[in-house]
């Protein structure tokens, strides 16, 4: 058996090691890609806040746990009767894909700034995904509601007509949740015409509320 500590490449040790947890382990070999996923978000949302506290720590240690998720529902692929793959594959789509998307860097065309940086990706994603008939095809149902209020928002500025979007806080009483949903859409709008992230400003906001909180606790 290998030893997975002895392997002098880093990733590829995380790997087996991965795989001898999904052989061996009876708790692993029971999960499914589904049981994995509020992990999934778990570990996404560690990462997210130890970025923004800037723990150094804290964000090399949640960034080994998201790549274990990544390595764990590789594990299970693998093991998949009808249509199997492994990390190996995951790790040589994504480098093709990443080839692809950068023209400039590794192939003849041109960008010096980051919006024609964003043209070479938009255009070689739009390559990818013909399939696609809408421009809200591809947005996750699950993400958060004001991150993906700000998708949709910003896909629906690539369209040439746009829809009537909400862009002035209402200065009526909330009276419905009908009521609520439009004050909050309209919140996002404006944040977008800012270049804001309400999704970040609503953490930011909660981290303050929960430090008051905790002072008052304890007397702070």
């Amino acid at each position: 058996m290998t030893d997975p500590l002895t392997e002098p490449d880093a990733l590829r040790a995380a790997a087996e090691t991965m795989r001898q947890v999904r052989e061996r382990c009876v708790w692993s070999q029971r999960i499914t890609h589904r049981d994995l996923v509020p992990y999934l978000i778990e570990e996404a949302h560690e990462l997210i806040d130890a970025v923004e506290r800037d723990d150094r720590a804290e964000l090399r240690e949640e960034l080994g746990d998201l790549l274990w998720q990544v390595l764990f529902h590789a594990a299970i692929t693998a093991q998949d009767a009808s249509d199997p793959f492994d990390i190996d594959d995951v790790a040589r789509g994504l480098t093709e894909k990443m080839v692809r998307r950068h023209p400039h860097v590794f192939g003849d065309a041109v960008a010096t700034t980051p919006d024609e940086v964003l043209v070479h990706w938009n255009a070689a994603k739009a390559a990818e995904k013909r399939e696609r008939r809408s421009v809200l095809d591809g947005v996750p149902a699950g993400m958060p509601a004001l991150a993906r209020a700000q998708k949709v928002l910003g896909r629906a500025a690539r369209l040439p007509v746009l829809p009537v979007l909400p862009v002035e806080r209402p200065e009526t009483a909330l009276a419905s949740e009908a009521d609520l949903g439009e004050a909050l859409l309209a919140l996002v709008a404006q944040a977008q015409q800012h270049g804001w992230d309400a999704e970040r400003a609503l953490r930011e906001r909660i981290r303050l509320l929960e430090a008051d909180v905790r002072a008052a606790e304890y007397g702070g």
